[in-house]
């Protein structure tokens, strides 16, 4: 058998357990922020079909109008004053599995921060050392806006169902 030959098979023995194993923690966090489509609601232009990879989850243009006010998915580059610069990995951990951000807010309810709380703690880990190593973009994005606070930006009005409640809990 070639050399060639036996070092495939040894690939092949690790199996997936290996192969994921291999990865780094950015490389890990970079494929969940794909997966999980963080881009739909944190980048410029995506509802208009106009991404860039240089804003790259910068923060959206549009907002979600909610019965609890209107929110806009924020930049979640590393940039200091626009984005997630000051947030450690362990709030954006926090952030992610129990929905408050390091401040004290409850993320939107749009945020689908429950999902995120069935994470496991080293993949909540691996998204955060993700969006700490990206390119810092400066980019203020608007809100969050109180109920009958008039956006003056593009917004997509959400109709909870009947019987939905009021509050993300």
């Amino acid at each position: 058998m070639r050399l060639h030959h036996v070092f495939m098979l040894f690939l092949l023995s690790l199996g997936p357990v290996g192969i994921a194993q291999a990865e780094t923690p950015v490389e890990r966090g970079k494929y969940l922020v794909q997966f999980g489509g963080c881009n739909d609601c944190h980048s410029p232009g995506y509802f208009f079909g106009k991404t860039t990879p240089e804003t790259f989850l910068s923060g959206s243009d549009v907002g979600f109008q909610l019965p609890q006010g209107t929110f806009v998915g924020p930049n979640l580059t590393p940039d200091g004053e626009t984005g997630l610069g000051k947030w450690t990995e362990a709030e954006i951990v926090t952030a992610l599995q129990t929905g408050v951000r390091p401040d004290g807010r409850v993320l939107a309810p749009i945020m689908p921060w429950h999902a995120f709380a069935k994470l496991t703690k080293q993949d909540a880990a691996a998204i955060a050392a993700f969006l700490k190593s990206m390119k810092p973009v400066r980019h203020q994005v608007p809100g969050p806006l109180g109920v009958g606070e008039k956006p003056t930006f593009p917004v997509m009005t959400i109709i909870m169902p009947e019987g939905a409640p009021s509050q993300s809990k």
